[in-house]
Parts: structure tokens; C-alpha cells; sequence
């Protein structure tokens, strides 16, 4: 239930842990992670490989971070890197990848989540040709935020991996897409070389994200996480926020994408077809907890659900954001779907 009468909406990295979380977190073993002796971070990183089919992971800070290490670790000087247009390590990363890395960003069309295929291809051929720099990476994200939550099946992924350089997943919900694809993580990421997850998001753990792939890689990536300044101490306080997350917040996910599913179908009422995602759910690609969708006056609508007590925000100029989580209950929606229905068009 939402506190002080506000329910938040702006995104599900603003959960709370709950009171059994916290008191996992109080009594959590901790040692020095910079020397691999904090018991409750290395319990995380087995579990998180465990549940990605991955040998290995590390700890991050956040997902931002496991994504730029998994770009240092693929990515080579001189190369393109396949990344889909509207990508959070390509749109909402502060250009990290270009100021962190001597290769070049070879952008396509991402609609509806899935990389262009065609532009995808030639961009691999040109590179084992020797016309164009040769592509080092490939990166896919799922969910798919800028597609209003959209989660990717296993055939994309495999399809993605077909095209011959490695893979990396940037699966920060991507528990979320396994419950909506009644699947599994494990599944979902077998046919990549490294994947990241976010324990800070829908999960509702306070701080961080894995970064999973081969044993060897993961040791490289523990001296990018050192050089980039995320190495840290007696972090099994927080790792145990994430361990809990893990152990208790997979399956609940389906409450959020029910609560999503009842804010969109006000939206597709009261704006039919502004929401993102809407054509590709209705041919069987399942929305998750976002419902992404243009409004004629986003900052007007905004500041109606804020009134209301009803906090939203922007995913980009004239989009509005709503994110259900687990600090958000059917009560909250109550009030968010009433809130949207009295909106001015």
C-alpha cells in the first residue's frame, strides 16, 4: 500500500523493502567482497547464476553498470556493436558507451523490441567482409521499455544469437519476462553469452544487479567493476536485500502485469491506440508492469494524476510512464484508474 497518500508510479525502482527483507538485511554475514569473502554476496551471485543457467556472476551496483562492463568485455577497439535504437545502454545510459569504449555504436530500428533483422545481418556480413568495421556485439534488451514492457520469447533471443557475434542480455526485468512468458530466466538467456538482471527493480531489493556469463568472463568483469569504482566492502547487507528479492519475489511479478493490464485497458479506452506495445501484445507478445502510451498533453496529464495524488512520469517527450510494483496494491490502482478516467482528453 502506498504511504502518505501518494501512489508512485514513476517507476519500480522506488520499492521499499519489506519488514521481512529488511530484517534479512540486518542479519546478513558480511565480509570483504573486494577479496571474494562476503558470504551473503557470494550466496547472490551462485543463486542469480543459477537462476540465469549461467556459470558464473558478479555484483553490481546497478544495472547501468553491469551493462557497461558487459560492453568492455565483448566489445572490441575498432569493432560495431549491434545495438537496437531505443535501448536503455543505448538511450537512457548518459552516452556511457561512447565515452567508456573505443568502439562504435551500430544502431537499428528496434520496433516492437526485436532488432532489425535485415540491418542486423548486413551489418555482420559488411564486417566479415572487411567493407565495415567487424561487429563484436550484439545487444538485446527484454523486457523492452521503450516498447512499453514488451517481453521477448526465446525465439528472438535465439534468433538475435543466429546472426553470429556473442550476445549480451540486458535483462534487467528480466524475471518479468519470464513470468509473463511462463517461463523461465534460464530459458530466456540460454542462447546468450552474458546477461544482466536488476534485483532494484520489480524484484524490490534497495541496491543492485548481476552480471552473468562464462566463469572467465565474470573474473575479467570483476576488474572492470574495480576499475569503474564499484568494487565493494562488507556488501552482503545490501546482497541480502537482493538474495530475498530472489527468493521471494519472482512469482508475485504476475500481480504487477495485472495491475499494468488494468491501467492499459483505461488507456486503450480513453486514447485507443496510443499505447506502446498494443499491436504486438495483441499478437501474443505479453506487456509486463509498464504501460507506456503518447499523450497530446503528457505535462497536463501529469500534473492531473499529480494533483490526485497520482505520480507518473515521462519515458520521452509526450510519453507517459506508469509502472506498477510491489509497493503498489489493487487499493492504489483503484484510485490511478479513476484518476485517468476523469482526465481531460
Amino acid at each position: 500500500m502506498s504511504s502518505r497518500g501518494v501512489v508512485d508510479l514513476r517507476s519500480d525502482t522506488l520499492t521499499q523493502p519489506t519488514e521481512p527483507m529488511r530484517q534479512a538485511m540486518a542479519s546478513a554475514l558480511v565480509g570483504d567482497d573486494r577479496y571474494g569473502e562476503d558470504p551473503s554476496v557470494n550466496r547472490l551471485e551462485e543463486r542469480f547464476a543459477a537462476l540465469v543457467g549461467k556459470p558464473a556472476a558478479v555484483y553490481v551496483p546497478s544495472g547501468t553498470m553491469g551493462n557497461q562492463i558487459a560492453l568492455r568485455l565483448h566489445g572490441t577497439p575498432g569493432s560495431n556493436v549491434v545495438v537496437g535504437r531505443r535501448q536503455h545502454l543505448m538511450s537512457y545510459e548518459s552516452g556511457a558507451a561512447g565515452l567508456n569504449n573505443a568502439f562504435q555504436i551500430y544502431a537499428v530500428d528496434d520496433a516492437g523490441g526485436v532488432i532489425d533483422d535485415a540491418a542486423a545481418t548486413e551489418a555482420v556480413a559488411a564486417g566479415r567482409g572487411g567493407f565495415w568495421p567487424p561487429v563484436s556485439l550484439i545487444c538485446v534488451e527484454n523486457t523492452h521499455l521503450a516498447s512499453g514492457g514488451l517481453a521477448l520469447g526465446t525465439e528472438e533471443l535465439v534468433a538475435a544469437a543466429a546472426l553470429g557475434p556473442p550476445v549480451h542480455l540486458d535483462g534487467a526485468r528480466l524475471f518479468n519476462a519470464a513470468i509473463a512468458r511462463g517461463t523461465t530466466a534460464s530459458e530466456l538467456a540460454s542462447s546468450t553469452a552474458t546477461v544482466m538482471s536488476c534485483v532494484s527493480k520489480g524484484l524490490g531489493a534497495p541496491v543492485g544487479s548481476l552480471l552473468a556469463g562464462p566463469a572467465d568472463l565474470v573474473d575479467e568483469a570483476r576488474l572492470h567493476r574495480r576499475r569503474l569504482g564499484g568494487a565493494m566492502r562488507q556488501a552482503g547487507v545490501i546482497a541480502a536485500g537482493g538474495l530475498y528479492a530472489l527468493d521471494h519475489h519472482i512469482d508475485r511479478l504476475a500481480d504487477d502485469h495485472a495491475r499494468a493490464d488494468r491501467l492499459g485497458q483505461v488507456v486503450a479506452e480513453r486514447w485507443p491506440g496510443a499505447r506502446l506495445g498494443e499491436s504486438e501484445a495483441a499478437c501474443g507478445r505479453p506487456l509486463t508492469n509498464v504501460v507506456a502510451f503518447r499523450h497530446p498533453d503528457s505535462l497536463g496529464l501529469l500534473d492531473h494524476l499529480r494533483q490526485a495524488g497520482i505520480r507518473a512520469g515521462l519515458l520521452a517527450p509526450g510519453i507517459v510512464r506508469f509502472v506498477t510494483h510491489l509497493d503498489v496494491d489493487d487499493a492504489d490502482i483503484d484510485r490511478a484508474v479513476a484518476t485517468l478516467s476523469s482526465a481531460p482528453d
